[in-house]
């Protein structure tokens, strides 16, 4: 890892890496946007046509684009026990983590005679991308899926490029009815705009590689998105951590893209030198982590605990781990934040509870992960009685004339009018 003093003669270098980090995930995106706004646009135009050439040229799809209620069946019963424990304990703790999450009904008389609230709905329709590229993610399928279920979402959607075997269990489980064998851009863009087979849904969620999250981008036009998420974050903002713990959790995530984001925060010199040295002895048989550490791999040796504060959240990263409940108080930006020693950031990957699905390129200075609030809408509620619209009517009226509304201000009159009949 790069080891870099944010101070003395090496201060101006580590604030010009910092901003360069902190623009992250833009560029690349942006690169391969002529080539998805093709492809959508083809599936745009021409459907199934499109999707199937797009399915069978990226996805090497070979027989039918969905996948059936048996196929899903016969992939749990294939599955090894230990592992169908393992996703229904990941399940369970999902869905009790989004049963919580759920926000409330409620209605106030803010004056006397009106009645003002909110009520929540779910979202018709919801499209659920699971990446199949270079491992099978069964985890995402769960993350995404079930939040969904819980929120009340009646159609859930799920578009995976050749689904291994553990992902159509984790289906199974999870109670999806409609699964398709697509991924990419042509999948993002059969679920926003709509094909002959797949029907356009309200919102896409999940995560992906840079086509797919251009194509997110692109389809927010035509529907909901969560948010762009690219590759993996990491960082440890650590002043008494153990070396070997965080350098595990610096390679863990670094195996998950070349491109990986991978960062430790720290105002302590002896730290810093020890989690270099187990990186580098962690990562030696991990040759995708050795790429994605060399590549971004970072760590910001800061002139007093403050700094290292500050650095972290302007990088406002995915993942984030600290040493002690007490730190959640500095705590700004971050997707997901892990306490402490014995909280490695895989347990959130897996089975915590928590969504997996998180904010990258600094998205988490605007939001948090994915959550049941994704899935929901919430639509507010008025209700005036005669008196409480002579009482407040007044005021409305003249906001409406200040504005130039005459026809804003009229309606109103014409209410409070009826009103003393």
């Amino acid at each position: 890892m790069k080891l870099i003093k944010t101070t003395g003669r090496n201060a101006k270098d580590a604030y010009a890496l910092l901003a360069t980090l902190e623009r992250r995930g833009a560029v690349k995106t942006a690169e391969v946007e002529p080539t998805v706004r093709k492809i959508m646009q083809e599936v745009q135009k021409k459907g199934d046509k499109a999707l199937l050439k797009f399915a069978e040229k990226f996805d090497s799809l070979q027989g039918h684009l969905r996948v059936t209620a048996g196929e899903m069946l016969d992939a749990w019963n294939a599955t090894p026990e230990p592992l169908q424990q393992a996703m229904q304990i990941a399940a369970e703790n999902i869905r009790s983590f989004a049963e919580q999450q759920k926000p409330d009904e409620w209605t106030t008389e803010n004056t006397p005679g009106v009645t003002v609230g909110q009520i929540i709905r779910p979202l018709e329709s919801v499209g659920c991308y699971v990446p199949g590229g270079r491992y099978p993610l069964p985890s995402t399928l769960l993350m995404t899926t079930i939040p969904a279920k819980v929120a009340g979402v009646e159609r859930i959607v799920v578009c995976s490029p050749k689904p291994a075997r553990e992902t159509l269990a984790a289906a199974h489980l999870a109670g999806v009815t409609e699964m398709y064998r697509t991924g990419g851009a042509q999948a993002i863009a059969a679920m926003a705009y709509g094909t002959e087979t797949i029907a356009r849904v309200a919102k896409i969620v999940g995560p992906g590689n840079l086509y797919v999250t251009a194509a997110k981008i692109i389809a927010s036009t035509e529907c909901g998105i969560d948010m762009p998420a690219g590759p993996t974050e990491i960082v440890v903002t650590s002043q008494v951590g153990d070396a070997a713990g965080i350098a595990a959790d610096l390679v863990a995530q670094a195996e998950h893209d070349p491109e990986t984001l991978a960062v430790l925060v720290t105002a302590d010199s002896q730290l810093a030198k020890q989690v270099v040295n187990e990186v580098k002895e962690q990562a030696k048989n991990n040759k995708l982590a050795q790429v994605s550490i060399k590549a971004r791999g970072t760590i910001f040796l800061c002139g007093s605990v403050e700094e290292a504060r500050f650095i972290t959240n302007r990088l406002a990263p995915e993942h984030l781990t600290v040493d002690s409940v007490e730190d959640l108080a500095w705590v700004k930006n971050a997707g997901s934040v892990f306490i402490g020693n014995y909280s490695p950031q895989s347990m959130g990957d897996y089975i915590s509870g928590p969504n997996h699905v998180l904010p990258t390129g600094r998205v988490g200075r605007m939001r948090g992960g994915l959550s049941i609030y994704d899935f929901l809408k919430v639509i507010t509620v008025q209700n005036y009685t005669a008196a409480g619209l002579a009482k407040l009517g007044p005021h409305a009226i003249a906001l409406a004339e200040a504005e130039g509304l005459t026809a804003h201000a009229q309606s109103v009159r014409v209410r409070m009018k009826a009103g003393k009949r």
